[in-house]
């Protein structure tokens, strides 16, 4: 299984399993173990490269471990420290890995309870941890973007160099990322005031605030949409956004359960939404462009609904991962099976990846 794959297993699993989880050691062997053996790659059967329980010569408390220690070219690289599921990722609760990174060659740290997993190093200080994570993965929702860092830790691509390069701008970028979406979801009183200042003549009071943020909170989605349907007009090579309608109904979906050909699931078990069906028309309507509409399908999964090239599984135009209540992810399988993802506002938001998903029907050609 390669790098991709064994992380999409790993996630499928993490949102199939993560409640039923209450211990730190159900924790470790139902999420940990399988993330460092699977998808970094490291034998955790071999002591020569994955330390269980590990504990430093000097400079620590004494008894204090660290849940794992992984070595790669014989030295200790990656320091991990776990907590259960429901455990706080909060460095009040892993003053060891701090000690740990001071008095090791660990170069990384770890802090995880399964789900979460954030990397830390010594950008701000040598040898001391930094305070913040330079890469947060979330197995529950992938963030393709940080794959290929991530990628770098593995035992057959160890490139230590190429990540500590990288990890200054991850680390704010990330942030900055997660900062602009927290404001996308609920404009901030502070944002506000920033636009508002720009606009609005008089004394800034509370309830200017308040009359305001809406305003703000509606700007940004017609901002936004104006973007989409300016992006969608160029990449269609349309004067006007086309409307869709389709013309016949809708080929029943094949169902199956895994991201291969495989047996069929009970259709009792799957309910197809009529979210799913509109971002089937806009897939098709957009992938059109570039095959016989009649080539283009869709199957329905436990976990994610498909839009494939010629009702074939093996020639996915794009993944929609539509069953969680709190977002909505656009996802894009490469040739090489890597996974790359977008976070959807609304249905609308996939005219923004009109590239991608040309791109991707293009190889069906």
């Amino acid at each position: 299984m390669d790098f991709g794959d064994a992380l999409t297993a790993l996630s499928d699993k993490v949102n199939k399993q993560w409640e039923s989880i209450e211990t730190e050691e159900g924790t470790k062997n139902a999420f940990i173990m399988p993330f460092i053996s699977t998808v970094l790659g490291y034998d955790v059967f071999d002591p020569t490269e994955v330390i269980p329980e590990f504990t430093a010569d000097v400079g620590v408390k004494k008894g204090e471990k660290i849940d794992y220690a992984i070595r790669n070219s014989g030295d200790v690289q990656i320091l991990i420290e776990c907590k259960k599921c429901s455990g706080a990722l909060t460095l009040e609760h892993a003053s060891q890995l701090y000690r740990y990174f001071a008095v090791t060659t660990a170069r990384i740290a770890v802090l995880t309870n399964g789900r979460v997993y954030n990397f830390y190093t010594d950008l701000d200080s040598p040898n001391k941890m930094d305070s913040r994570p330079f890469l947060v993965l979330d197995l529950a929702d992938l963030d393709e973007t940080v794959l290929p860092e991530l990628k770098k830790l593995t035992k057959a691509n160890f490139d230590l160099t190429s990540v500590m390069d990288a990890a200054e701008e991850l680390k704010y970028l990330g942030a900055i990322r997660r900062a602009v979406a927290a404001e996308f979801k609920e404009v901030s009183e502070e944002f506000a005031r920033y636009f508002i200042a720009k606009v609005y003549e008089g004394r800034i009071t509370q309830s200017v605030v308040e009359k305001f943020k809406p305003l703000v909170d509606k700007a940004l989605r017609q901002f936004l949409s104006e973007r989409v349907n300016d992006r969608l007009k160029t990449a269609l090579g349309a004067s006007e956004t086309p409307v869709i309608t389709p013309t016949a109904p809708l080929p029943e979906p094949a169902v199956i359960d895994s991201a291969e050909e495989g047996e069929p699931v009970e259709n009792s078990e799957i309910v197809t939404t009529e979210e799913e069906l509109a971002a089937y028309r806009v897939v098709k309507a957009i992938a059109c462009a570039e095959l016989s509409p009649d080539r283009i399908t869709y199957r329905d999964q436990k976990t994610y609904f498909s839009v494939l090239a010629d009702n074939n599984n093996r020639r996915p135009i794009v993944r929609c991962y539509f069953n969680s209540k709190a977002r909505k992810n656009l996802v894009f399988v490469a040739e090489d099976r890597s996974l790359t993802k977008y976070e959807l506002g609304t249905i609308e938001d996939i005219y923004l990846y009109v590239d991608q998903i040309r791109e991707a029907a293009k190889r069906y050609q």
